[in-house]
């Protein structure tokens, strides 16, 4: 349906179609002075005249179902509101949408209080066959139990959640990080794919040699740059501590910050953006072009956030200062970057020894089984190098 006709069916009789969604929507006035728009839960589809929907439209106001309950709110309802009004809030906007986009084929058109406990678990279920991380699938169900309490908190919604304290087991963190050679071919396969992403190689650089993550990286603007003082700024909601701070640029980072200086001036002078497209419009997403460098380079299991990891591992072989990593990293604390002190240390010494990650991984996992690698005293870390050293 065209735009126009849209606006003008919508403007009739309240019933119209949104470009996001197969199903008819409609809006009719809560009694409050406002206006309340849902879903009809009528397939576009299946109603193309939409004589159905208005008819449910009517039911609405007959039987003055207002949004302030929450009776009869479908799913298309509920996260229409919270991606509105909560989801551009949040650090990681993008997260969300993604989560809809798999829900939305599940659940589009239902009511909430038909999602009961069996929904969700068979919800559950049909991704995992799919080979969907159990990470992924969590945050689809977070982002549906942090909608529901949103709803029952903020609008007075009575609906129960099916969806609270569903997580799946994920496997154990990812400790991934590149030795100066694996950067080296990182790095050169970047620059070889530059004449279809001329910004990854700089990324790379830039998440190499200040340990920013990879969101902070794409986010960052020209004003929270300093040459002359050679840092670079964090405001209330630039990072994910949401504190104020600032992190040394590095030789290498200033180099690659003037080479993107000097790119912004040959094509896109206005832009805020550090990292950004010939036209001056920000990076949403480094994911795809840095898999192809990492295939390009022969590298397995490097993510762009190891970047980040590196920066702290590098940093701790040359002998700076646990504190100052963590400093520079801006971790909540110390224990963080001890941890990743220690690990770099076994690392080194299995790649010594010959030994295969697989095997790493089998030997942490079996010391590991009663407690979290994070609570382990120095004590029982320095057994657990003397072992890999002597076995």
């Amino acid at each position: 349906m065209p735009k126009r006709e849209q606006k003008k069916q919508q403007d009739r009789d309240g019933v119209y179609q949104r470009l996001d969604s197969p199903i008819w929507w409609a809006s009719y006035s809560d009694g409050r002075g406002g206006t309340t728009r849902r879903s009809t839960g009528v397939s576009v589809a299946a109603d193309p005249e939409g004589l159905r929907a208005r008819q449910v439209r009517a039911s609405w106001i007959a039987g003055d179902q207002v949004e302030r309950t929450g009776s009869g709110s479908t799913f298309d309802d509920l996260l229409a509101l919270y991606l509105d009004q909560v989801t551009p809030t949040k650090r990681s906007p993008d997260r969300d949408r993604w989560s809809a986009r798999a829900l939305y084929p599940a659940f589009t058109g239902r009511r909430l209080d038909d999602i009961r406990a069996p929904e969700v678990r068979a919800y559950i279920q049909g991704r995992t066959p799919e080979g969907i991380a159990p990470g992924t699938v969590n945050k689809e169900v977070g982002l549906m139990s942090a909608a529901i309490n949103w709803a029952r908190k903020e609008l007075e919604w009575a609906v129960d959640n099916p969806w609270q304290s569903r997580r799946m087991t994920e496997p154990a963190g990812h400790d991934r990080w590149l030795t100066h050679d694996e950067a080296d071919r990182l790095l050169s396969a970047a620059a070889d794919r530059s004449a279809r992403y001329p910004w990854l190689e700089d990324f790379i650089r830039i998440g190499l040699n200040t340990g920013m993550r990879p969101g902070e990286i794409l986010g960052l603007e020209w004003d929270r740059v300093s040459f002359d003082g050679s840092v670079i700024s964090f405001g209330i909601g630039d990072q994910k501590s949401n504190r104020r701070g600032r992190i040394p640029a590095n030789a290498d980072a200033r180099a690659t910050l003037q080479r993107r200086r000097q790119y912004r001036a040959e094509h896109c002078p206005g832009s805020p953006w550090v990292i950004c497209r010939r036209d001056g419009s920000r990076i949403a997403s480094v994911t795809k072009g840095f898999a192809g460098c990492v295939a390009d380079a022969g590298l397995e299991d490097v993510h762009p956030h190891d970047l980040r990891r590196t920066c702290g591992s590098w940093l701790t072989q040359a002998g700076v200062g646990i504190e100052r990593v963590s400093a520079i990293l801006r971790h909540a604390d110390v224990a963080r970057s001890r941890l990743g002190s220690t690990l770099i240390c076994v690392l080194l010494t299995w790649r010594m020894r010959s030994r295969s990650w697989s095997s790493l991984h089998a030997t942490l996992h079996a010391r590991d089984k009663s407690d979290s690698p994070a609570r382990k005293s120095r004590s029982e870390a320095a057994d657990l190098y003397r072992e890999i050293w002597s076995g």
